[in-house]
């Protein structure tokens, strides 16, 4: 609905005033709003108290703390400025203007180039200090401006409505294309995995025993190497003195959370109500509720809820793929916070999560661009794969990877409860939208860009799949991506070896190669099993006898030494009643092994495609208390998970 102001029409606007840079005291607008009943005295002071505390703008306070509405705050600008509220989706901004200013930036700003009047030209907005703030910018661009109001939604949705496929573009191929798999050649990868496939059959008919033995040792060697920094990192943390929370107090930085749903029937009305329940200043918290133009599942869901005024749904118009970094590279330009964090659609976070956020960044050095929580599963005890699911990812986020921070390796990020510095972020191009671990993939271009990831004593608890198919479809898509990030960045491999130097550059091996070559030869690893029941192994005809049982040796004390690892994350995830189940981890990972094989050949068909999992299957009988923080683990409050 257009809203105008009396007897103004829109279309023939009055002349720009003799003096454009006209300044409206904030304090004129909260007095208006108090004459106009609209707010109390006390919100107003209250605005103001905050406003000139925080940093921030009266009326942003007064909308997402006091829940003022859109309309309500740009009627009363209009009146104080004598100007006019417009509606952009009704009458549309000249789009000349808005491509010499930049529709990314005016996304980002809250600012739309509307028309010229004359010799200045006329910027909606929907505040006026947000206006000024932008005011320099503007005027390099367009020269003279001055300020007509519209609402957020209205600015928004006529970028997204009339700039949507240059928007689109730009978060498709907003990495450079050397930092990108958007030029990955499926039909030569088919080509190789078809030619590899040939000779080892036919190694393999003429030398059976020999080829069996060699690729059997290779198995035993990756799992040596990756067991043996698996067990230094669980060294590396043994040894660490508990440190109080972080301090709270004192001004707090402005979070954006970027949450990116798709088909979420189930799970919007627990969405918002945990991410209601975060201990945060509303007026610094900015949550952007990402949704594909074809979802209305997730969009009719959200409809029967009422969205708070800090919260805001946004709309990716359709293009070339769907994928979730694509969705969160859209949404980047739509955030206020210097700070920008991820949510998936089934978390859980501690309810103080984002304070501590606040002060591990506030204390971090500057090189430290990214924090990671620790990610664990609120229905661990749903059947025996969820079981196995969290053990291996209290393995994985509580012991190997803060392990693998404090000894200076790249950190895999794990894509959700991620915060980053937002100009960081930009910097590096956000996320490749084609990667499908678009997580690990910034990880080390964060890595090689010379920043840092820290992990922060604070857990958010999700819904772990439980479902064997489901199951192996999120892990090919995980296995597929790291895939594709190791061949992207080995592109050039001297290049890495100079960004990242020769221990890091060793440990992307391990972590990308090690982790693919061990699940394609699981099967080889699990012949090993034989021997202890007495049967016979190829290898023990090739091999002299030492040798042989020397690895039959290092296979035995890696599954050992996994074990521990796997008893020290529980007992660190208070969930020591699922240490007897890592011993059936030994069934749980040929799982492994089936999506690795199924995630290679997509590489050569469909190497961008994304498996949606579906939640809210198996969730515990009373839906996912909210959970607490960590207690930090270490000396230093954002080094550990």
């Amino acid at each position: 609905m257009t809203i105008l102001a009396p007897c103004l029409p829109v279309a023939d606007p009055d002349p720009p005033p003799s003096h454009p840079h006209r300044t409206v005291d904030p304090a004129v607008l909260l007095r208006r709003l108090v004459q106009d009943g609209c707010i109390s005295p006390t919100q107003a002071q209250s605005a103001q108290d905050i406003a000139s505390h925080e940093g921030l703008t009266p009326l942003g306070v007064l909308q997402t703390r006091f829940s003022l509405s859109q309309r309500s705050l740009a009627m009363v600008q209009n009146a104080a400025l004598s100007a006019r509220l417009i509606d952009p989706m009704v009458h549309a901004p000249d789009r000349a203007l808005v491509q010499d200013y930049g529709a990314a930036q005016a996304m980002a700003g809250g600012v739309l180039p509307w028309r010229r009047m004359g010799d200045c030209t006329l910027v909606l907005s929907s505040d006026y200090i947000r206006f000024e703030r932008h005011r320099t910018a503007l005027e390099s661009a367009l020269g003279p401006v001055r300020m007509a109001t519209s609402t957020p939604d209205q600015i928004a949705g006529v970028l997204a409505r009339d700039f949507g496929p240059d928007l689109v573009r730009r978060a498709e191929q907003r990495p450079p294309a050397t930092d990108s798999c958007r030029g990955w050649r499926a039909g030569r990868v088919l080509r190789r995995i078809i030619l590899a496939a040939a000779l080892l059959v036919a190694a393999t008919v003429a030398a059976p025993a020999t080829v069996i033995t060699a690729f059997s040792a290779l198995a035993v060697l990756l799992l040596v190497l990756t067991g043996g920094i698996k067990v230094a990192a669980a060294l590396s943390g043994l040894r660490q003195n508990h440190v109080p929370p972080p301090d709270t107090a004192g001004t707090l930085p402005i979070i954006t959370l970027l949450v990116p749903l798709y088909r979420e029937r189930a799970i919007a009305d627990h969405l918002l109500t945990r991410l209601e329940a975060l201990d945060y200043p509303r007026e610094r918290l900015d949550v952007c509720l990402v949704l594909e133009d074809n979802d209305d599942t997730t969009r009719d869901a959200l409809g029967r809820t009422r969205l708070l005024t800090w919260m805001r749904s946004i709309t990716v118009p359709e293009g070339t793929l769907r994928t979730k970094p694509r969705a969160l590279n859209y949404a980047l330009d739509f955030a206020r916070g210097s700070i920008v964090g991820v949510y998936d659609a089934e978390d859980a976070p501690a309810t103080d999560q984002l304070r501590i956020v606040a002060r591990a960044f506030d204390r971090a050095d500057p090189q430290v661009a990214c924090l990671q929580g620790v990610l664990d599963y609120y229905n661990s005890g749903a059947n025996w794969l969820t079981r196995c699911f969290t053990i291996e990812y209290a393995s994985w986020f509580r012991v190997v990877l803060p392990g693998y921070a404090r000894m200076g390796l790249v950190v895999p990020l794990g894509g959700t409860t991620l915060f980053f510095r937002r100009d960081i972020l930009e910097s590096l191009g956000g996320w490749d939208a084609h990667n499908v671990t678009e997580d690990a993939d910034l990880g080390l271009r964060l890595a090689r860009a010379g920043y840092r990831t820290e992990f922060i004593p604070t857990v958010t608890e999700e819904e772990a799949n439980g479902r064997p198919w489901s199951w192996v479809k999120q892990r090919s898509r995980w296995l597929k991506g790291y895939g594709v990030t190791w061949c992207v960045h080995m592109r050039d491999p001297a290049a890495l070896w100079r960004d990242l130097g020769a221990w890091r550059f060793f440990g992307v091996q391990v972590l990308f190669a090690g982790t693919l070559s061990q699940f394609l030869l699981a099967p080889l690893i699990w012949s090993f099993w034989l021997v202890p029941f007495g049967l016979h192994h190829p290898a023990m005809d090739v091999l002299p006898r030492p040798a042989f049982w020397a690895m039959v040796g290092l296979f035995i004390a890696c599954e050992l030494a996994n074990f521990a690892i796997a008893a020290l994350a529980l007992r660190r995830a208070d969930k020591a009643w699922l240490t007897p189940w890592a011993l059936t981890l030994q069934v749980y990972f040929p799982l492994g092994a089936v999506a690795c094989y199924k995630g290679l050949l997509e590489l050569a068909w469909k190497p961008f495609y994304w498996h949606k999992t579906a939640h809210g299957l198996l969730l515990p009988p009373q839906q996912a208390p909210l959970v607490r923080a960590l207690p930090p683990p270490s000396r230093h409050p954002v080094s550990d998970g």
